[in-house]
């Protein structure tokens, strides 16, 4: 049956037990240890494979005393030790443990932190029974906001997207609100992976200090490279290696035969990278109405159109795998996102229960993360469904399709599986694809497990692209029971690299009254409960865009005075403090945009009876002073007349006083 996951009590021990034998002197068994390791098997349709991580939440407090207090569940086999490490989120190496706690330990409370820092944590389990489970955090207590991300790359394969130009500049602007740079490089589908290469690190040398992600928008060239079998199956093969476009470091040998280019990274990779890429998908649709879908869905997630609980789905029919435990990536990864009660695992065995098979809870609920892992194909996945298998009528009947991710709409936001041929995405209606096919939620998908991935940082606000590239490069900085082919050419993303976890309403309805020399805002409220908001202004709409809040403004209006005439373009941001059970920290919204014209006043002297008559341009309600000085030298100019209110397009004032003075410079000012 399915359930969702809390905290398990000794009565209710996971279903697939560890295979470990007990072993006394003389021979004996402890029959006490035989019936904890029996007893499970009849007790309750779970799966031990998440006894090897830590599953790891935290509560954080400003006062009395700031703290961050990691929470976790005991091991229903027992625990020996938890050894804690932090660093900063940069730090190369974790150094020394802060903390080494008894297995009877709980929890841990770090009061050497900082309002308006983050930490990074590592725990290390020791069981009982020889195994060793890993939990990351990436935990703070009003964790600084995050309003510049950098350079992007928008490399557009144009083949399939010229009908797309309205929904690529929105994805442009949506970007640009969310604190990028953007530059777009349009490609073809017929040049080959080395040129579009060239494209990318030519970017990069031009502007190394900013560029640092890639996103790959249609069927971009992919590289094949290496000669792997992740998954057991024979030949070993060449792989599509998304990773190359990373590599900026021109190490990666493309001139042999595929199978024998590179397996394993040979440096690390610098940018983050990620694909959307619709192509040959016949099942699902047709590749320009897939792809526009995705922006649409893109756009959505981002302006928070659509909302999601927070919560997510396991469906694990590998089980602990003789200690490899492919979805303790999913264990790992969630509980930090959506906490342990928020976890719901799938039936994978019953087939009398179709309505709690992974994609029957997928289609009728909505998840923000998803995980899956069975014995695969490169469009379908065993376990997960409710189809038998190909041919027959034969049970078991659990089969899940690449059709029924997309014809049932799953729905869950970021998704992670494990199966064969699931690296190899550019296959016919690919399953991991599938995901980005969906017609609500799915945005992005990788294979996890051979390697595992590592995305805790996303709790605090950082980007799946980011959690990409960590799991790219990383070899033993993130520890698990067994990590294979870590660093392997194959690891990918699938979907938009720049998208984050908890999107902010953004506010709304942004109108400018222009005055001279000022431009007064006003905007609607986001619909979230957010702290204020912060106005940004740049001389073009691709930024990049300077704030000019020093702090937030709690109104829903701002007038930018002082303003030399000229076009300038305005982004409003809407900031609010995100708690989730990784921690706090202030979240941007999406940015409001709006561009205007703010003209320079134009002064026509003419003579009057009564003296000097100066008019000049004006809107009616503007209000203007004239200010006067016998030389331009002078710093202070003296105010000649009082408040002047424009009644039309036209204002004029009359220096009663010029005939008087050997010469006079004036300036027209407002407010």
């Amino acid at each position: 049956m399915a359930y969702k996951m809390g905290m398990r009590a000794a009565a209710n021990l996971p279903r697939r037990s560890l295979v470990v034998l007990p072993i006394v002197a003389g021979g004996l068994a402890c029959p006490a240890l035989w019936l904890l390791l029996l007893a499970p098997w009849h007790l309750r349709a779970e799966d031990a494979t998440y006894v090897y991580t830590v599953q790891v939440s935290a509560v954080v407090q400003t006062s009395p005393v700031p703290q961050i207090t990691l929470n976790w569940e005991p091991d229903p086999y027992g625990a020996t030790n938890y050894a804690i490490w932090r660093k900063a989120k940069d730090d190369p190496t974790w150094g020394s443990p802060i903390a080494s706690l008894d297995g009877s330990a709980l929890s841990y409370t770090d009061t050497n932190v900082a309002v308006g820092s983050a930490y990074e944590y590592q725990i290390i389990k020791s069981a009982l029974l020889g195994y060793i489970g890993t939990g990351y955090i990436y935990s703070g207590i009003n964790a600084p906001l995050t309003e510049s991300r950098g350079t992007l790359l928008l490399v557009v394969a144009t083949n399939a997207t010229a009908s797309l130009s309205n929904e690529l500049a929105r994805l442009q602007s949506d970007l640009i609100g969310d604190g990028w740079l953007v530059q777009r490089s349009d490609v073809s589908t017929n040049d080959t992976p080395e040129s579009v290469h060239s494209v990318i690190t030519n970017a990069f040398y031009a502007d190394p200090l900013h560029v640092n992600t890639v996103f790959l928008f249609g069927h971009v060239p992919a590289l094949q490279s290496g000669n792997l079998s992740y998954d057991d199956h024979q030949p070993t093969r060449a792989m599509p290696a998304d990773a190359y476009y990373g590599d900026v470091t021109n190490d990666w040998p493309t001139d042999l035969a595929p199978t024998n280019d590179l397996s394993f990274l040979p440096s690390d990779v610098t940018l983050m990278v990620g694909r959307v890429d619709l192509f040959n998908m016949p099942s699902e649709g047709d590749e320009v109405s897939l792809l526009r879908n995705y922006l649409n869905k893109d756009h959505n997630w981002r302006t928070k159109l659509v909302t999601v609980p927070r919560q997510a789905l396991m469906g694990n029919v590998d089980g602990d795998r003789n200690g490899e435990a492919d979805a303790a990536s999913g264990y790992r990864n969630f509980a930090p996102f959506v906490g342990l009660s928020n976890l719901t695992e799938a039936d994978v065995e019953s087939d009398n229960l179709d309505n709690e098979r992974w994609i029957s809870l997928a289609a009728t609920h909505t998840y923000l993360w998803a995980y899956g892992c069975g014995g695969g194909s490169p469009d379908s996945i065993g376990g997960l469904g409710t189809n038998c298998a190909p041919g027959t009528t034969n049970p078991p009947c659990s089969y899940m399709y690449s059709t029924d991710v997309v014809g049932q709409d799953a729905k869950a936001v970021f998704v992670l599986f494990f199966g064969s041929w699931f690296a190899e995405w550019d296959d016919q209606d690919d399953l991991m694809r599938s995901v980005l096919a969906t017609p609500s939620l799915g945005l992005t998908s990788c294979e996890s497990g051979r390697p595992h991935w590592f995305c805790h940082h996303m709790g605090l606000g950082e980007t799946i692209g980011y959690s990409t590239r960590l799991s790219m490069n990383n070899s033993t900085l993130y520890q698990t029971q067994s990590n294979k082919f870590a660093r392997a050419v194959f690891i990918s993303l699938m979907g938009d690299p720049t998208l984050r976890m908890d999107p902010v309403a953004p506010p709304g309805g942004l109108t400018a009254t222009v005055q001279t020399n000022a431009v007064a805002l006003t905007w609607s409220a986001s619909a979230d409960n957010v702290l204020g908001y912060h106005v940004c202004r740049a001389s073009t709409p691709a930024g990049p865009f300077v704030r000019l809040t020093s702090s937030l403004v709690a109104g829903t209006n701002y007038t930018d005075s002082a303003l030399p005439a000229g076009v300038y373009t305005y982004m409003i941001r809407a900031v609010a403090l995100e708690v989730n059970p990784s921690g706090s920290y202030f979240d941007p919204s999406q940015g409001v945009f709006l561009t205007v014209t703010n003209p320079a006043i134009t002064i026509v002297l003419g003579r009057s009876a009564n003296g000097l008559k100066l008019s000049w341009n004006s809107s009616p309600g503007m209000s203007f002073h004239v200010l006067g000085a016998s030389n331009l030298i002078q710093p202070n100019w003296s105010i000649l007349s009082g408040s002047l209110t424009a009644t039309n397009a036209i204002t004029s004032w009359i220096d009663t006083n010029a005939n008087g003075q050997a010469q006079r410079f004036y300036r027209v000012a407002s407010p």
